[in-house]
C-alpha cells in the first residue's frame, strides 16, 4: 500500500489557527493498514494530528458505527487528555455507534446530538476458532472488556443512573436517540436536521436492532447511490474488505 494512503486515512477540515474540525465518518482501526476506506481512522493518526492542534478549540463530527475496541479506546483517552487543555466539542451527525459511542463522549463538554441520531451501545464482540476452552477464554475476556467500556459510559451518566441500567443497554445492543440518550447520559440534544447521513463503514452492517427508519434510509440511500458509475465496484470492494477483516480477525485471535 504506498505510503500516501496513511495522510488520507483521516480527514480534517477547516483548519485555521485558533479551531480545528475533525470527522469521524468510517471505521475506527487499528493501524494504517487497516484503513481501507478513506474515512476510517486509527490511533497514529489522531496521535499525529492532536500533536499540533495545542491552544486551539476542536470540533469532532461522529457518523461511525464503530470498529476496533482498543483503537476506539485509545482514540477516546487521546482525545480526553487534549481536552484537559482544550476546548473540545462533540456532534453525533447521524450515528455513533459501538466504539464510536465511546469517542462521543471524549469532549470536554457534553456532546450534542439531534433527536434524529443515534447512539447505539452494545457488549463488545469477536470472531473465534478454537476448542471450548478457547471459547470459554475469550467469554471471560469479551466480560472483561465490556466492563471497561462500562466504566467509560459510567463516567457520563446522569444523577441516579445505575451502573445495572447501563449494563442492561449493552446487553440489549440499545440503540438511544438523542432525546432517550439524554435519560442517560450527560449531553445536549438538539434540533433534528431534516436528513442525516447514513453511517459508511463495514461494522454498523453487524449490528441487530437498527431503528426500522435507519434500515429504510441506509436502503433508500443505497438505491440512490447506484445512480452512479462506480457504485457497483464500491459495494463489491466493501463486502471483499469485510471479508478480509474477519479473515484477519481469525488469524489474529489464532495467534493468542
Amino acid at each position: 500500500m504506498p505510503k500516501a494512503k496513511i495522510f488520507n486515512c483521516f480527514e480534517v477540515r477547516n483548519e485555521t489557527a485558533t479551531s480545528a474540525d475533525l470527522y469521524f465518518y468510517g471505521d475506527i482501526v487499528s493501524d494504517w493498514w487497516g484503513a481501507w476506506q478513506e474515512e476510517d481512522q486509527y490511533p497514529e493518526a489522531i496521535k499525529n494530528f492532536l500533536s499540533g492542534q495545542q491552544g486551539k478549540s476542536l470540533n469532532i463530527y461522529i457518523n461511525s458505527g464503530g470498529g476496533s475496541v482498543f483503537a476506539g479506546l485509545a482514540i477516546y483517552n487521546m482525545i480526553r487528555r487534549f481536552a484537559e487543555t482544550n476546548a473540545v466539542q462533540v456532534f453525533v451527525d447521524g450515528l455513533a455507534g459501538s466504539i464510536a459511542s465511546v469517542i462521543a463522549f471524549a469532549g470536554s463538554m457534553p456532546p450534542k446530538i439531534p433527536s434524529n441520531a443515534f447512539l447505539m451501545i452494545h457488549n463488545p464482540f469477536a470472531l473465534v476458532e478454537g476448542n471450548a476452552a478457547d471459547l470459554r477464554k475469550m467469554a471471560d475476556d469479551l466480560d472483561v472488556i465490556a466492563g471497561g467500556i462500562l466504566n467509560v459510559y459510567m463516567e457520563h451518566v446522569r444523577e441516579g443512573v445505575t451502573e445495572d441500567q447501563i449494563r442492561g443497554l449493552m446487553d440489549a445492543e440499545t440503540w438511544l436517540n438523542g432525546q432517550d440518550a439524554a435519560e442517560f447520559f450527560n449531553i445536549e440534544t438538539t434540533e433534528s436536521v431534516a436528513e442525516i447521513a447514513a453511517a459508511s463503514g463495514g461494522y454498523v452492517a453487524r449490528v441487530h436492532n437498527m431503528p426500522k427508519d435507519l434500515v429504510i434510509q441506509r436502503a433508500a440511500g443505497a438505491a440512490k447511490n447506484k445512480t452512479s458509475d462506480n457504485q457497483d465496484a464500491r459495494e463489491a470492494e466493501l463486502i471483499q474488505n469485510n471479508k478480509k477483516r474477519d479473515q484477519i480477525a481469525r488469524i489474529i485471535i489464532n495467534s493468542l
